[in-house]
């Protein structure tokens, strides 16, 4: 058997952190067991479904890495063949048209409640004893069977039954055409040849429905999976703000797709004590069988850990484009290439995230408006004119400018003149960067370029004097 698997979201919102790593599960199973993964998109909620929301899904998806081998598949372009379904279960008598008005079904709906009274609809409509002339509205109802139960062995809870007579005559096709939900997803998964479904375990009350059409089709059943949901850390469910945003925030929120990956598998997924994990060691390893059946609580702490070890392993060639488009959003265009990758050598030690990484190094490419008032007091005493002066003149001078070469007239004046290179650094640093904190000063002066250091060294022996 080819193991297929499909990730099937709904374009009514962004790719969220659930989405993301119901993605995640079925993209890594399919690829440990050399199968194929499809991308469908479920987009028959007309009123909900955007294209703004489906561009989002597919640059999210595309942004971590996770490629699909087949789609996406729209359902809106699938309706002639829900349609001929639907047809054959009517024809079949597996469905039946449904007459019943809206308000009938509400106050079903209310007396049921108020006697305690699991809600369902009563089949009124099921024997044809409610006919209405051609021209009435109706929807169109999957005819569940009353005995017996439906039984399967869900890959991640074990063995789930329900018995028929908990399930109601669900409608697989509303009063305008549509069909539903649990109609398209049967069909899609039948005719797609999905082996396993993995998803979250809100839907394990559709997975019985499902499973008694595809019988009435006499179509053969996926493997399902339910995977238990994510929570906020107080253990509620998560809010915009924790997690159930755009995967792409945490894009302009400067992490990086290494880091949200090894950090979604591991939300409810272990192998052993391993935490970091690689592209390869997650495909190698991933199974069923070390899914938790308990939900999950997100740890921005751990993320950020997490995000901070691949700032400092990854080969920067592979961060330099995320860090571009960091000082791109705040307007800072055009950084030449090799200077973006000694910045993240010189700052990946200091920052956890690459928005982090440009608010502490922004300074070298964007003067200023001010010093830190305690960093100046402590390191711009008048004396400071001597040492900022003397550099700048060797500075101007220098033609070669080079981490090395720099890094040697910092040295060669602390050692002439008898002082600690932090006496020297530190005016030095202040001067370039308006605080007490930089990342190494011969890294800082060679990133920031010949003209911009003299500049600033000019205007802090200015600001000394005045005061």
């Amino acid at each position: 058997m080819t193991v297929r698997t499909r990730f099937a979201p709904s374009p009514t919102g962004f790719l969220h952190i659930g989405g993301a790593r119901t993605a995640l599960y079925s993209w890594l199973y399919a690829r440990r067991h050399h199968g194929s993964f499809i991308l469908r998109i479920e987009d028959t909620d007309l009123e909900r479904s955007t294209p703004e929301a489906v561009q989002a899904i597919l640059e999210g998806l595309s942004w971590l890495g996770i490629d699909h081998d087949e789609g996406p598949f729209y359902q809106t372009k699938r309706l002639d063949r829900y349609r001929a379904v639907i047809d054959q279960l009517l024809e079949q008598g597996d469905a039946y048209r449904c007459y019943c008005a809206k308000e009938r079904l509400e106050k079903l709906r209310a007396d049921q409640t108020e006697n305690n009274i699991k809600p369902r609809y009563d089949g009124r409509c099921r024997e044809g004893g409610h006919q209405k002339d051609a021209q009435a509205p109706f929807v169109i109802r999957f005819r569940n069977p009353h005995e017996g139960l439906v039984e399967f062995d869900d890959l991640v809870r074990g063995k789930i039954s329900t018995q028929n007579s908990e399930l109601d005559d669900l409608v697989i096709m509303r009063s305008d055409g549509m069909p539903t939900y649990n109609l398209s997803v049967v069909v899609d998964d039948w005719d797609m040849q999905i082996t396993h479904v993995i998803r979250g375990d809100d839907h394990i009350n559709n997975t019985p429905r499902q499973i008694n059409i595809l019988n009435a089709l006499d179509a053969p059943l996926p493997k399902y999976a339910h995977i238990p949901m994510i929570l906020g850390e107080d253990g509620k469910r998560l809010s915009k703000r924790l997690g159930a945003a755009s995967v792409l925030n945490y894009r302009e929120e400067g992490y990086l797709p290494e880091a949200l990956l090894n950090y979604f598998v591991r939300l409810g997924w272990s192998n052993g004590d391993q935490e970091i994990f690689s592209i390869k060691e997650m495909t190698d390893y991933f199974d069923m069988a070390h899914i938790s059946k308990s939900p999950a609580a997100i740890n921005p702490q751990k993320l950020q850990w997490l995000n901070q070890h691949y700032l400092k392993t990854l080969n920067p060639e592979k961060i330099i484009d995320l860090l571009k488009h960091q000082f791109e959003l705040i307007g800072i265009n055009n950084i030449d290439k090799s200077i973006l990758a000694e910045l993240i050598s010189a700052q990946s030690e200091r920052c956890k995230t690459l928005k982090e990484m440009v608010e502490k190094s922004q300074f070298i490419f964007k003067d200023f408006e001010e010093y830190d008032a305690d960093a100046a007091a402590k390191n711009f005493a008048h004396e400071s004119i001597v040492v900022l002066q003397s550099l700048y003149n060797s500075f101007e001078t220098l033609e070669n400018w080079t981490k090395e070469a720099l890094h040697q007239i910092v040295l060669d004046y602390a050692e002439h003149n008898n002082v600690k290179l932090g006496k020297v650094a530190q005016p030095l640093r202040v001067a370039l960067s308006g605080c007490s904190v930089s990342p190494p000063i011969d890294m800082t002066l060679h990133m920031m370029g010949k003209e911009k250091v003299l500049n600033r060294i000019k205007r802090a022996i200015q600001y000394i004097e005045a005061r």
